[in-house]
């Protein structure tokens, strides 16, 4: 496995993770029972913290648009509340824009050649200033993790300060891709990477969603604790989203737990925390019902979700 003495140094640092600790910790969220009021609570909590994507080559402004409709109304029961953003690619912010400028919901743009990161940095800047331009308030980018793990650092931090500069007044969310990072401690040392360099609000993410192991509850814990210590010794409050494969409602509300034992609850609002999921959303709204109604309804029920990322 590569560590380079400049990674090495950083662990040093900053302090490893431990595993173990980390492993049992989070098998504990899950044993969590929350019930009644409680879980109408987190479910609505939840529903306020998706980012609606779709990122897909045949993306048309007309889906873009069916989806800007169901984040800003996910169901027809108004007491559901809409979704935190929409998340597309580049091309699409402005069909986007045309719907949700004004609104409540965001519009998130994935950039700087998602979801490898491999072009040009001059590339990745115009893809960003150009999201931004069209209407984008957030942008999601992808480090060079091959970079990190080779132990080029400040090259990795450079990209990301420039990126920052170019996002302006957007949010920024920082992508490390954590099934690349190979281990607990390398998914620290990228955080407090980014996080060195990020200004309060912004955030750190798991993942892209596009490769065969995205947000766990164990990536997410190793990065919801560098925040905190981060926090502790800078003051910088930074925001953080776990990233594909959370689909059910039950799911997101054990990570819920996770951020209000981790956190405490001044991170329990979309502007501090976000699922990447977009498949978490029928859940969430049929769980809702349920427990408006009483009664299950049928997944097919309600619309088909695109592409969690």
């Amino acid at each position: 496995m590569r560590n380079s003495l400049g990674l090495r140094s950083l662990i040093e640092e900053i302090g490893g993770v431990d595993q173990v600790g980390i492993d049992e910790r989070v098998a504990k969220y899950a044993t969590r029972s929350i019930k009644k009021h409680a879980k109408v609570f987190g479910l609505k909590l939840a529903t306020t913290m998706v980012d609606l994507t779709t990122l897909e080559g045949k993306d048309t402004p007309g889906k873009v648009a069916s989806l800007c409709q169901k984040a800003l109304r996910p169901h027809d029961d108004s007491d559901i509340p809409p979704t935190a953003a929409v998340c597309v690619y580049p091309a699409m912010v402005k069909h986007a824009a045309k719907l949700l400028k004004g609104t409540s919901v965001k519009i998130a743009s994935v950039a700087t050649a998602f979801p490898s990161g491999q072009s040009s940095l001059k590339i990745r800047l115009a893809e960003v200033r150009a999201a931004v331009s069209d209407g984008a308030d957030e942008i999601d980018m992808v480090i060079n993790r091959g970079a990190f793990l080779a132990g080029e650092l400040a090259r990795v931090q450079d990209e990301i300060s420039a990126v920052l500069e170019a996002c302006g007044e957007a949010t920024l969310k920082v992508i490390l891709e954590t099934s690349e990072l190979e281990t607990y401690d390398n998914i620290r040392a990228a955080s407090f990477l980014a996080m060195r360099v990020l200004r309060p609000g912004d955030f750190i993410k798991t993942s892209t969603g596009k490769t065969s192991a995205n947000a766990t509850l164990g990536n997410n814990q190793v990065m919801l604790e560098a925040i905190r210590d981060h926090f502790l010794a800078t003051g910088v409050e930074i925001a953080m989203k776990p990233a594909g494969g959370i689909r059910t409602a039950k799911e997101a509300l054990h990570f819920l737990v996770a951020v209000k034992e981790t956190l405490g609850d001044a991170w329990l609002n979309q502007d501090r925390y976000r699922f990447g999921a977009s498949a978490l959303l029928n859940d969430l709204v049929r769980q809702m019902v349920k427990e408006k109604t009483g009664v299950y309804q049928a997944p097919y029920t309600f619309s088909e979700s695109t592409t969690a990322y």
